[in-house]
This record gives structure tokens, sequence and C-alpha cells, in this order.
């Protein structure tokens, strides 16, 4: 059910809100009008790629000791969980003499986009611009330069110009976003597809998982070491000497992980989590946000089952709260090893299901009980990863050893 603005997420009313390129696109608009008119605009109207129109308030407006023209939109992410709300957004143009005639130049060739303070740099490759250039996305330079071109054609101006898009409060945001894993340095960037954030939208999540893959692909790596969050960080690095922060984060969305890792064409993923994650993968859920499925309790008790418990054990299980306390109740039992093991087949099933190219190996573990399970090759992945020598081919394994949010 949506209605004009808002969406709903079950029975939550969501507001939408407008991307960083899409103030960047109309506050140009704006820097435009100012230029030609000088006078600035209270409001420019604009078209977003997703087909939804806006008025956008035109928040500050000056021209500067060059005579360059600059205005600011203010982003408004909805109720969207986005730090960049509230920030401004600047452009500044700078337009050559009207004498100066372009009338054969390309667009690309007309208006020129670059970033200014606050708008990250691209510094390794994958990304969706090269390396060297202001982390502006190819839509939002696209936004862009339509506004620009449409304003200088309803004066006649065929001319270059040359717009600047600052985010001031940006480098300070950039250390709350992806951007310092992904190789963007020196701010945050300018982004969207269509024009609009869609309050807590799933595909934003993978989209973000998707990007930073991608530059670790392009890096040459063929192993590929994820987790679905910082969950464990001691653990890691007590018992294997590996910083989870490395790893690509692939929050609730195993399934989407794996095949992103396929169609990239990653050789090896280590997936290494926390029992109350992953053991919802070992009946086949692929997306372990508690939303979409729980059933920890209900699968723990049935791989006990298999692993030899009575209904007593079993019901016991399905009467605790954590994963952490059915673990112990299984310690207890002397059964916490055998059901761990069929813990770990039935993921590594699951997750070898769910590819035709990437190997996968996997490590299960628990904050009490620290590792309680792995496949049969996850360790040479481990060792291959802690040595840095994930760049090579090499083989492995599907599977085991047999072939909360």
């Amino acid at each position: 059910m949506e209605e004009s603005g808002y969406r709903y997420k079950g029975t939550k009313k969501l507001a939408y809100g407008y991307t960083t390129g899409t103030c960047a696109a109309a506050a140009a608009q704006a820097a435009c009008i100012y230029h030609f008119t000088g006078v600035a605009p209270e409001n420019v109207d604009i078209d977003t790629p997703g087909g939804i129109r806006l008025r956008l308030e035109v928040v500050e407006a000056y021209i500067t000791e060059t005579g360059d023209s600059v205005c600011a939109i203010r982003k408004q992410s909805g109720d969207d969980p986005d730090v960049t709300n509230g920030v401004l957004v600047y452009a500044e143009t700078a337009f050559q003499s009207k004498d100066n005639k372009m009338t054969h130049a390309s667009e690309k060739e007309r208006i020129i986009i670059d970033g200014g303070a606050g708008v990250g740099r691209v510094t390794k490759p994958g990304l969706d611009q090269p390396v060297g250039a202001a982390a502006i996305n190819s839509v939002p330079r696209q936004m862009i330069t339509h506004e620009v071109l449409q304003v200088c054609e309803e004066f006649e101006y065929n001319g270059l110009v040359k717009v600047i898009i600052s985010i001031p409060k940006g480098v300070e945001l950039a250390e709350k976003t992806f951007n310092p894993r992904l190789g963007i340095e020196g701010g945050i960037s300018v982004l969207g597809t269509s024009g609009i954030v869609e309050p807590m939208s799933e595909k934003a999540l993978i989209d973000t998982i998707r990007v930073e893959m991608k530059v670790r692909r392009e890096e040459n790596n063929k192993l590929l070491l994820t987790a679905p969050g910082n969950y464990g960080r001691g653990f890691m690095q007590d018992k294997y000497g590996i910083d989870i922060d490395a790893a690509v984060k692939c929050s609730n969305y195993i399934g989407e992980t794996i095949d992103i890792a396929n169609e990239l064409g990653f050789e090896r993923m280590l997936l290494i989590g926390h029992i109350g994650k992953l053991i919802k993968v070992s009946g086949g859920i692929m997306n372990t946000h508690s939303s979409c499925a729980d059933a920890r309790l209900e699968l723990l008790a049935a791989h006990g089952i298999r692993a030899g418990a009575d209904v007593q054990t079993a019901r016991a299980i399905l009467d605790c709260v954590t994963t952490e306390e059915a673990l112990s109740i299984l310690l207890k039992a002397g059964l916490l090893e055998k059901t761990m093991q069929v813990v770990i087949d039935r993921i590594a099933y699951y997750t070898g299901k769910r590819t035709d190219r990437t190997q996968i190996e996997i490590i299960l573990f628990s904050n009490e009980q620290g590792e309680l399970a792995r496949t049969a090759h996850a360790m040479d992945y481990l060792e291959e990863y802690r040595h840095g020598t994930f760049c090579r081919s090499g083989s492995g394994s599907t599977g085991s050893d047999h072939g909360e949010r």
C-alpha cells in the first residue's frame, strides 16, 4: 500500500526523501538561474529519474568574490535512517564569456562537473567513477547536466559551465559511511538512481554490499571474506588473528551476497558468523532478519534430535530465549559437537545450492562456546586470507567434510 510521498512497511507509514544527487541538481539549477537573473529563486522544480516531480527550497544563495553564483539545497531523507539527512548541498556555477560559443560541443564538454569541499575522491577502481574523479555518480551527473542545460537554453547561452558540488559537512560524515572502506577519501558521495530515497530500503542496503564487493573484486581478489556484522570481533581476533572489520558485511542478506559473489566472479567465499544468525541458513532461510523468519530454536531442536537428542532436551531448547542458552543445554547433554556438525552440514548444503560458481566455506561460532564448527576447507581459506595470497586461483569445497537482529 502506497500513497504519494509515503510507503508502508508493515503498519508503519514512512515518508520518502530525496537523494544528494537530487539536491545537487536542484542547487545547480538554482545557481544558474541566479547567474542569469541576478535574483536567487526561492524554490526550484526538478523532475527526478523516478518520475516524481519535486519543488525544493533554496535555503542559501550568494555570489563569490570571483562572481560565481552559489545556491544550497537541504537534504531530506524522510524516514530513512540516513546520516546525510539535513546536510546542505551546494552548487557553484562558473560561466565562460558568452562570446565563447560551443554550439557543436557535446554536453560533457559544455558542462564540467567536479566536487568541492566534503565530496569524496575515488582512489580505487570498481566504483561508478574512475580513480581520481569526484565521487559524484553517473545519474546525479546526468541530472546536473540536464538541469544546467535547460536553464542555459532558456537564456540562449551556448558557452561552457563549470559546476562544483560541495557538502561542507561531508568530511565529518564520511567516517560514518562505507566510503573509507570503498576507497573514497575526503568526503561523502553524491548518489541516487531514482532521485528519491525510499525509507528503509532493502535494495539500498544490498546495493551498498554490491559496491564493496565490486571494489574487492577489482583488486583481483578471488577470495571473499564476509560476515553478517561485527559480532564476535574479539573472538575472531583472538582465535584467528583476523580483524572482522576487514570482512564485507553482508548483514542479513546471505543469499544476495552469494548471488553477487557468483555474478562478480569470486572463486571462493569464506562466511564467518555467529550461531544466532547462521542457524537460520541451516533451514534454507537466506534473509536472516527476524521480520522475515526466525525459527532459531526450532532449527536447533530439530538438528539436536537428528544428532540424538531426546524429547526432553528438544523441549528445553524450544523453551530457551537465546541460541547461547540453547547451546549450553546441548553441551550438558553431551550433544553440542554432534549437533553443530549437523548444523554446519545443513548450512553448507543450502549455501551450496545457491551457488553455481563460487565455492563457499563456513566458520560457525558463539561468544560463549567459541568455534562451534567449520567446513572442510575453511581453515585453508582463512590461512589464504591471513597470508594475503587470495589473489591467486585455488581449489576448495562448496560444502562440509562429505562432499539477531
